[in-house]
């Protein structure tokens, strides 16, 4: 089994470039689909998920090649398969956001039930019920969901909780759609708004007002040029390792408009952290304090954050307070830093409709 000693008692410092952003990544390869021909994706991260999806896009009959720039270039003309393999679903939670392509070119497909990570519930009744309002029939069959659709004709959707994979899926679906889709109450994430600015790219028409989508179907999509955003996650990464060693980091390419929450949390913690032109430098100036979060749906604090915050606060003067406003089972993380002496009680406001 493979292990990382890590050298620890000395501060983090350096100057560093984001990687591109993972929860963008995979969900633009998907939708190279919307078109017919080559697809050229750069920046991508270098995850699972990528390779994950790589192998349901060929099992679907494209071709998916390395370019330049951390891409792929990705040939969706031979693409003859509507059903994604059963088995290739359990490592990913990305195979639902494949019915809307897949719907769009055959007018039917099938996917597994998604697997990925075990932080809680990502309900799907969300997805399948905006679906529906756009004609989509479906049925699981197993652990494999069956869609169906004579044509897709546009509609209007809101969203009970707003989902970021499930804002994405009918995204997907409305924009070879027949005429005009409104989604309100959907999903703000950065990530979201990179997917439509590729789909934008390649010919689609939507615009965003808040929460409020509008994508006016079009007859067909071009294949996409673009390159991914940079990883907050990652920036958020780096920050704490350099703050929680009493160092600091700068982050050439990290976007200030996708980390406010962060960077809010992190002055009245007392972290230093200089906004330029080219990214952000975080640094250690003072003693932290105590600082609570409530994770919130962007442009909240970020769940993802959560763990890495928790890490953070213990290196700090007093009490916080971490409360879990989207997973249910966020915490796992717990017994390990209590393992390292992290001093930590728990207390259980469970997250309203997770």
């Amino acid at each position: 089994m493979a292990k990382l000693v890590i050298a620890s008692g000395r501060p983090l410092k350096g100057t560093i470039s984001l990687a591109g952003a993972k929860n963008s990544s995979f969900k633009l390869m998907i939708a190279a689909l919307l078109a017919s021909g080559e697809s050229r994706l750069t920046n991508l991260s270098q995850i699972e998920e990528v390779r994950h999806v790589k192998l349901m896009l060929e099992a679907l009959g494209a071709r998916v090649n390395p370019v330049a720039d951390r891409g792929w270039l990705i040939d969706t003309r031979g693409v003859r398969a509507a059903v994604i393999p059963e088995a290739l679903g359990w490592f990913s939670r990305a195979s639902t956001l494949f019915l809307g392509p897949l719907l769009a070119r055959f007018g039917r497909g099938a996917v597994p039930l998604p697997g990925g990570d075990l932080i809680g519930k990502r309900p799907l009744e969300r997805h399948f019920a905006g679906l529906s309002r756009f004609g989509v029939q479906l049925n699981l069959k197993g652990k494999l969901v069956e869609a169906r659709v004579d044509k897709l004709r546009g509609a209007d959707y809101r969203f009970a909780k707003n989902s970021h994979t499930g804002t994405e899926t009918l995204i997907m679906t409305a924009v070879l759609a027949e005429g005009r889709s409104v989604i309100t109450n959907s999903a703000r994430e950065p990530e979201v708004d990179d997917l439509i600015g590729c789909l934008n790219q390649m010919g689609a028409k939507i615009t965003r007002s808040g929460r409020t989508l509008t994508i006016d179907g079009v007859k067909a999509l071009r294949p996409a040029r673009y390159r991914v955003m940079p990883d907050r996650n990652q920036a958020v990464s780096y920050a704490i390792a350099a703050l929680a060693t009493r160092g600091e980091v700068t982050i050439n390419n990290a976007r200030p408009e996708h980390l406010r929450a962060f960077l809010a949390k992190l002055k009245l913690a007392g972290a230093g952290a200089e906004i330029s032109s080219g990214g952000i430098r975080f640094f250690f100036k003072r003693q932290l304090q105590a600082t609570g979060i409530i994770t919130q749906p962007h442009p909240g604090f970020m769940t993802d954050w959560e763990p890495l915050w928790s890490v953070l606060m213990t290196q700090a003067v007093g009490r916080s307070k971490i409360v879990e406003g989207v997973f249910l089972n966020r915490f796992q993380f717990v017994p390990d830093l209590m393992a390292m002496g992290a001093k930590i009680r728990y207390f259980d406001p469970r997250p309203e409709n997770p």
